[in-house]
């Protein structure tokens, strides 16, 4: 007999069950011979049934009547639709679309529909930094709780579950708008502050907008007394809002920004989505004239106080022209050499200094002048000085009509021997008439 030599690639075969091992042997064979043969066959066909199941039971998820050509797609189909009827009916939707890079720093946000997220998680995706958002009450969408930072990558992980329980899951990795890629508009005044009548709403933009009609249009600014808002653009960064005459006392002035995702120009979009609202105080406009030096202060159109002042010498003239008040400084230092008179001055502690336009002219407290000075002479090298205190403490006019003025409170001044401020220098723009601020209009 040859021998039979087993190895890794030739191992043992199993025992061979052939027909004499399942017969009985002579000495148990009776005279009902056949009867055994019928049991030999009964016993083959019971084999080959088990075989043939072995092989059905080894396909991934097959059918066991499926024909040879199956290859097991019919069975995934099934798995497939078990798997879709039993997913849950929470769809996740994230405002930003996987993989974005210009992304808005405004309205990102995570919305689902049939059922309720539970938790979301926003993070930088370089940093790992967490930015800190809510969901909303009824469970239907979440938001940031601050603006994003323009061209940053971010992360959102956003669960939800349906009302049988069954959970969804989504993951968005994109990125917003980068700086160079977009623009920017910083705006007076603040969201709720109170300002004058004289204050404009004025934008400066951080580049230049070339297609200024849809800029402008996409900024609406109302107000509750109904008078006419019209934009006046001043070149191709600044672009301010004012009505035909100085706002009404009390009323509510609204801007709505809708400059996200708006075309500003060659390759910049705007970012830029709130509604910012105003108060306009009582009216005071205070009226300076240069032939007495004097300076008559009006409240809601009647006499308030006259106050002594020392406005421009003959040198150095006080612009005229209608002015707005844009800041105020309890103290502050005044440098001639940074408005163009080189060393001639330089105070490093001027009392309540009120900014009236932005090449240096201020109306502010003097303490360094003599008193015979205020309502006689003019001094200064173009400011309104009205007598005060070093310091600014006691009881003085400086003091006084700091305390008792508004950023956007209109100083007027008058019989000055020097130009009419541009509107552009500073928030002066009353000095253009009705018909020239609107032909400024790029809408």
């Amino acid at each position: 007999m040859e021998q039979l030599v087993t190895s890794p690639d030739n191992p043992a075969p199993a025992r061979s069950r052939t027909p004499h091992q399942l017969l009985p042997s002579a000495e148990q064979q009776t005279a009902g011979a056949p009867r055994p043969r019928r049991r030999m066959r009964r016993t083959l066909a019971v084999t080959a049934l088990f075989a043939a199941g072995a092989l059905a039971l080894s396909a991934c998820g097959g059918d066991a009547s499926a024909g040879g050509n199956d290859d097991g797609k019919n069975g995934q189909a099934g798995a497939d639709a078990a798997a879709k009827k039993d997913a849950s009916d929470a769809k996740i939707t994230v405002s930003s679309k996987d993989g974005a890079t210009n992304a808005s720093i405004n309205d990102t946000g995570v919305k689902v529909t049939g059922g309720k997220l539970t938790d979301v998680k926003l993070t930088e995706a370089d940093s790992g930094k967490d930015v800190a958002g809510a969901i909303s009450p009824d469970g239907s969408s979440w938001k940031p709780g601050v603006q994003l930072e323009r061209g940053t990558k971010y992360k959102i992980v956003a669960n939800a579950k349906d009302a049988k329980g069954r959970s969804a899951t989504e993951n968005t990795t994109f990125t917003t708008v980068s700086s160079a890629d977009s623009f920017i508009g910083s705006y007076t005044p603040d969201d709720g502050k109170t300002v004058g009548v004289g204050m404009p709403v004025s934008f400066n933009f951080d580049k230049a907008i070339s297609n200024k009609k849809d800029v402008q249009s996409h900024i609406k600014v109302s107000s509750s007394s109904s008078q006419e808002v019209v934009g006046h653009w001043f070149g191709a960064q600044r672009l301010d809002f004012r009505p035909e005459d100085y706002w009404k006392a009390g009323s509510k002035i609204t801007m709505k920004i809708d400059l996200d995702g708006v075309k500003g120009g060659q390759g910049i979009t705007g970012v830029q989505s709130k509604t910012v609202s105003f108060t306009i105080g009582r009216s005071q406009v205070s009226t300076v004239d240069m032939n007495t030096q004097t300076m008559t202060v009006k409240r809601d159109g009647k006499t308030y106080k006259s106050i002594p002042i020392s406005g421009g010498s003959s040198e150095h003239p006080t612009y005229n022209g209608q002015m707005v008040i844009s800041e105020k400084f309890a103290q502050t230092r005044m440098d001639g050499s940074t408005v163009g008179f080189g060393g001639e001055y330089d105070i490093k502690d001027v009392p309540h200094a009120m900014r009236l336009s932005s090449s240096g002219t201020f109306i502010h407290g003097n303490y360094w002048g003599p008193s015979s000075v205020f309502g006689n002479s003019g001094t200064s090298h173009g400011c309104v000085g009205l007598r005060d205190n070093k310091g600014g403490g006691g009881d003085t006019p400086g003091k006084w009509f700091f305390n008792e003025s508004l950023v956007g409170d209109v100083v007027i001044v008058k019989n000055s021997h020097d130009k009419t401020v541009q509107p552009d220098n500073g928030l002066n723009g009353w000095n253009l008439s009705w018909s020239d601020w609107k032909a400024g209009s790029a809408v």
